[in-house]
């Protein structure tokens, strides 16, 4: 026979009062280097938001899945998808061959190049004006990969690598390297309203961003096919004005549907 604190916990049971259960956790769980204006960056509210925080967000409704943000230096990103902390990855990541041999990627969605980006009244003008300075990269960034490559040629004296565009810029200011070099939409956005600064140089490299999974993810064609959906429908487009400040070419990566990159 059950005592009188017996039956109340039980009709507390019947009648769904009980302890309520932890809330379930993400569905999907995507990387990104929080900093990395104007693609994932936090607002005054301290909320995740961005070019790419858009499109994966607008990604996990179309699959019906929850998505969490997860902050991870661009360099952390790799291991974290190979290991399976994360589902995916943004971070304006540029596909290189070298890349898919230990990771996937959905469809590209942003042609890009390099840039060099110095203080205005520095005098520096292009790459040849950068001997025997010190220049800063995003840690194995294309543009860490590009000056490295480039160093002896351009007589570069030291490199300098930062996690991120925001300290890299604080740097800059300060007058402890002398020029930046990182994805130009990504400077271009940085300096369209700070007269301080300048983006001297376009630095052509065929890149392409996209989501990073982990190699043969399942999850990947699934995201691909929702980002020919978001292609055809103008969404992705409509991101590129909405950041950039101008129409997408019809021409680009942004528009245009392609097939999921392979070695």
């Amino acid at each position: 026979m059950l005592t009188r604190v017996g039956w109340i916990a039980a009709l507390a049971i019947l009648a769904g009062v009980a302890a309520p259960l932890p809330a379930s956790a993400a569905d999907l769980k995507v990387g990104a280097n929080i900093g990395n204006v104007p693609w994932e960056f936090q607002n005054a509210k301290g909320a995740p938001v961005g070019f790419e925080i858009d499109l994966v967000n607008e990604i996990g409704k179309r699959l019906g899945m929850t998505v969490d943000i997860v902050n991870i230096p661009f360099t952390g990103l790799f291991g974290a998808v190979q290991s399976g902390q994360i589902d995916a990855a943004v971070s304006s990541i540029t596909i290189t061959k070298k890349r898919l041999e230990n990771v996937g990627f959905a469809q590209p969605y942003y042609d890009s190049d390099q840039s060099l980006t110095v203080k205005a009244a520095s005098g520096l003008k292009s790459l040849r004006d950068l001997a025997g300075k010190t220049v800063g990269v995003d840690t194995s960034s294309t543009g860490d990969i590009y000056a490295t490559q480039h160093q002896s040629e351009f007589k570069i004296a030291t490199i300098q690598r930062y996690e991120g565009l925001a300290p890299a810029m604080l740097d800059l200011a300060a007058g402890r390297i002398d020029g930046y070099i990182s994805d130009i939409p990504a400077l271009q956005y940085y300096v369209k309203d700070k007269p301080a600064y300048a983006v001297v140089e376009r630095i052509p490299t065929g890149e392409q961003y996209s989501i990073m999974f982990a190699k043969n993810a399942p999850l990947a064609d699934k995201v691909d096919a929702v980002i020919t959906d978001l292609k055809k429908e103008g969404f992705i487009a409509g991101l590129h004005e909405k950041w950039f400040g101008a129409k997408a070419e019809p021409t680009t990566s942004t528009v245009k549907v392609l097939a999921r990159p392979k070695l």
